[in-house]
Parts: structure tokens; C-alpha cells; sequence
């Protein structure tokens, strides 16, 4: 575990400093989803602090569904809430910005190689393995989105098989079947016209203007895990995020 940040922060409760470091430790990746907190008495004496203050701070967390606490075997870091965690500020929504839910079906997943684009943004060699998905995304019954997306197959290895199944938030099933922890990503907003692969999917014409979404998701360590680029029809589709 990273070393106490020895901090005086002037009217900042100590136990609100606990917490705040073990929710950076969280938002870094040094304690991912399923992982098994250090014990109270080991928090409390590498931050040298009380068990009384620690124990505030995991109460807190516990709160806030960041932790979780099993009776007899310790405090791990919560599973992923696919509702109420990060994964809820990535909203799709109608040209308007009103929400709306997606519903999306997977007609192309495989083994091939990156091209060197994908390779160089996954910062792996060249010609390496990736699982290969193409989802389209439908709003009511009209499809709004084509999503590709290249993950390292050496860490999902088995995804691009039919009998997986691949629910509407893809990183559910690599969490919960791969044991991939998801950290964070990043992500630029440009635009295009449709291709005839695109326009087709859509049902638009070539050369209509589509939002596209292009996406780096990292694991632990930093370590880039998957490439996306989402085009979405301009006239029903917009994209809406909150950082906080």
C-alpha cells in the first residue's frame, strides 16, 4: 500500500483524511473491486491514527458503497455497482440530451490481430491478439450507434466465444467472468460522415454527420485494456458525461 501522505489539513476531520486516502487508493487502482482491505488494526497503525478513526472512515465508505463489509472475513472493496457507480456518468441520450436507454446487440465478435493504430494506443506490440466486438445500439426499435471495440485477448481470453454472454454494459461481464478490473478511462468527442459500412448499419445515408466517441479504458498499474470508437447517428443520438 502507498504511504501515508503526512498532511495537515487545517478543519479537516482525521477521519475524513483516512477516508479520502483510501478513496484515492480506490480511484488508483491499488485496491480494485473484490480486493481485501487491510484490517483495522493494520490501517490504524501504518497511518498511525486510531482504530476508532479508521474504523469512522471504513464506516463512511461502507456508506457510500465504496466498501463492503463480510461478516467474519474482513472489508473488501465493493464489486462494481453497474447503477450507481462511474459507469452511471456514461449517458447516451437523444439528439435533445434527454436519457434515454440502449439496448444493444453484439453481431460480430472475434480473435484478430491490431493494427498497429490499436496496437501503439494499447501500448502493446504489434500484431497482437485483441478480441474484436462490434455492438450496435438501438433506441426503441432504430439503430442509433456502432461501437467497436479492441481489448488485449491475453486478458480476456474466451470473450469472443458465442456461448459468453455480453450484456448491454460490456464491462459487467469482463469485472464479473475475466476478473478485469476496470479503473477509469479516457475519452474525445469528435465528428464524421458516414461510411457505407456505417450508413448501412444506421440505416442513413453516406455522408450524413455522425457523433463519434473515442474511448481508452485502463486497469490496474495504468495498463490500457481496451480501444472503442462509438458512432452515433447526429440526428438521435448525443452523449453526456459528469465529472466530479
Amino acid at each position: 500500500m502507498t504511504q501515508w501522505p503526512i498532511k495537515n489539513v487545517p478543519g479537516t476531520p482525521l477521519y475524513k483524511v483516512v477516508e479520502n486516502f483510501l478513496q484515492e487508493q480506490i480511484t488508483a487502482g491499488e485496491l480494485a473491486p473484490g480486493d481485501l482491505t487491510p484490517s483495522e488494526p493494520q490501517l490504524a497503525k501504518h497511518l498511525s491514527v486510531s482504530i476508532g478513526t479508521v474504523r469512522k472512515a471504513i464506516e463512511n465508505l461502507v456508506h457510500q458503497n465504496m466498501l463492503y463489509r463480510h461478516q467474519g472475513k474482513g472489508t473488501y472493496v465493493s464489486r462494481i455497482d453497474f447503477n450507481n457507480s462511474l459507469f452511471r456518468f456514461f449517458s447516451y441520450g437523444t439528439h435533445s440530451g434527454n436519457p434515454v436507454r440502449i439496448r444493444k446487440q453484439t453481431p460480430v465478435r472475434e480473435l484478430r490481430k491490431g493494427s498497429d493504430k490499436i496496437c501503439q494506443r494499447l501500448q502493446v506490440d504489434a500484431n497482437t491478439d485483441m478480441v474484436y466486438i462490434e455492438r450496435v445500439g438501438f433506441r426503441d426499435e432504430k439503430a442509433v450507434l456502432v461501437e467497436k471495440c479492441w481489448w488485449v485477448a491475453d486478458l480476456v481470453r474466451g470473450l469472443e466465444k458465442e456461448d459468453v454472454h455480453i450484456p448491454d454494459l460490456l464491462y459487467a461481464v469482463v469485472v464479473d467472468q475475466f476478473n478485469l478490473p476496470i479503473i477509469r478511462s479516457e475519452e474525445s468527442l469528435t465528428a464524421e460522415i458516414a461510411d457505407q459500412a456505417t450508413a448501412s448499419r444506421l440505416g442513413i445515408k453516406v455522408g450524413d454527420p455522425l457523433v463519434v466517441l473515442h474511448r481508452l479504458t485502463y486497469s490496474k498499474n495504468n495498463q490500457p485494456v481496451e480501444f472503442r470508437i462509438t458512432r452515433g447517428r447526429a440526428d438521435s443520438f448525443s452523449y453526456r458525461t459528469e465529472i466530479r
